[in-house]
């Protein structure tokens, strides 16, 4: 890890005011902290709620979740129920280009920290606003998980298949959305920057619309011309995997070449041939034909023979990898997809790595997540609060 606690990633000097807890808005803002912001948590008493699952723990407050989701961020401690912690916030707001917050709607507002009430100590700020359905609506006031959002969209019964509908094993729909609100705070922050006035705003993202968004162009190609309906969905058939010998492999043959590649990897160069499967749009038409003629044949090859035949041929396959298998990759390793760095306080901790790479402003790992208040101090004497105010607030239970 840098021993330098400031970054020079593209968003270096950009300044963040996190009040954000579980996934989506600390995913956000964690790879903001990557590319180079300085994102201060702003967190109460007890602290954001990851702190205190997703083990393992390596101290009674800090997990595994909060480590994943986390890095690249200072904590404070404010409590923003009391006039002072908001106070406190009111003053120190000018010193921030974003706020982002994932409480549900209106919740700041009746804190009195909403956007109108920010934006008027500070015009330029880009107040990002995450939650579960939106401001409005009949869902609007609902509490809003990720299981929730999975079930709502419409995908499980088909990822079920026979069986009972089954979830994502992941939060996707909260990392989809904290994806869709990286894009919102560098885009208001560009329009911003092109603004005459500097003028900046208030942006909304609702899981609900970013999930589907995320999640549904496949189904809803097949509604895109009502009321024209494809006759058979494939999609199945298409997002499956490949029983081997002794496994499984994954992949999906698209251009003519990939597809007589694989033909001669499974012996069937007759199959490259068959007027029904030649060419991509006959393929297409014809795949559920196909399908169970190259499931008998992949069957008979081990697994490494299949694949170091299918990349030698072009074909693009990959093994069925456990997250173990993955880590050992020869390639995941070259990359350095996951790195370990030091941490002072708790030896070698395993990240994923930022995924971007810049040639001048690279994204790094600069801090590990913090404990909870653990820059309370810290962050407030370099926004100007001094230390006599930091004491009183510290007794009057308003910050820790």
């Amino acid at each position: 890890m840098s021993g330098s606690k400031r970054s020079a990633g593209p968003c270096a000097g950009l300044r963040v005011l996190d009040f954000t807890t579980v996934i989506s808005g600390p995913m956000c803002t964690q790879m903001l902290g990557d590319l180079g912001a300085d994102i201060v948590k702003v967190e109460s008493q007890f602290g954001d709620s990851c702190r205190y699952s997703g083990a393992p723990f390596r101290e009674p407050g800090f997990s595994g979740f909060l480590a994943q989701f986390n890095r690249n961020k200072r904590s404070i401690v404010v409590d923003l129920k009391s006039d002072a912690g908001r106070e406190l916030v009111l003053d120190v707001v000018p010193e921030f280009d974003v706020v982002v917050e994932n409480f549900r709607p209106d919740v700041m507002e009746r804190l009195g920290l909403g956007y109108d009430v920010l934006a008027e100590r500070n015009p330029g700020l880009i107040y990002v606003a995450i939650n579960g359905f939106g401001s409005d609506g009949p869902y609007a006031q609902l509490p809003a998980y990720d299981q929730v959002l999975q079930g709502l969209t419409g995908r499980m019964p088909e990822q079920g298949g026979d069986g009972a509908p089954e979830l994502i094993q992941g939060a996707v729909a909260d990392k989809s959305t904290a994806m869709t609100a990286i894009s919102a705070v560098l885009a208001a922050s560009l329009a911003r920057e092109r603004d005459p006035e500097g003028r900046g705003q208030h942006v909304e993202v609702a899981m609900i619309d970013a999930f589907s968004a995320f999640s549904l162009t496949e189904p809803m190609m097949e509604r895109s011309f009502p009321p024209l309906r494809n006759d058979v969905s494939v999609g199945r058939d298409f997002f499956r995997s490949w029983q081997t010998a002794d496994g499984y492999v994954v992949g999906l043959i698209i251009q003519d070449a990939q597809y007589a590649g694989l033909c001669r990897v499974i012996g069937r160069p007759d199959l490259a041939e068959d007027p029904r499967f030649a060419v991509m749009a006959e393929r297409f038409a014809n795949w559920l034909e196909l399908v169970p003629l190259l499931d008998e044949e992949v069957r008979k090859h081990p697994t490494a023979e299949f694949l170091e035949a299918a990349r030698r041929e072009g074909a693009p396959f990959a093994p069925v990898n456990d997250i173990d298998d993955f880590l050992a990759d020869p390639h995941v390793q070259h990359r350095g997809c996951v790195v370990d760095l030091e941490d002072p306080r708790f030896g070698t901790v395993k990240y994923l790595a930022p995924p971007i790479r810049f040639d001048r402003t690279p994204a790094q790992i600069t801090r590990h997540a913090p404990r909870l208040g653990e820059h309370t101090d810290e962050v407030l004497g370099e926004l100007g609060v001094d230390a006599e105010r930091i004491d009183r607030l510290k007794t009057d239970g308003a910050i820790r």
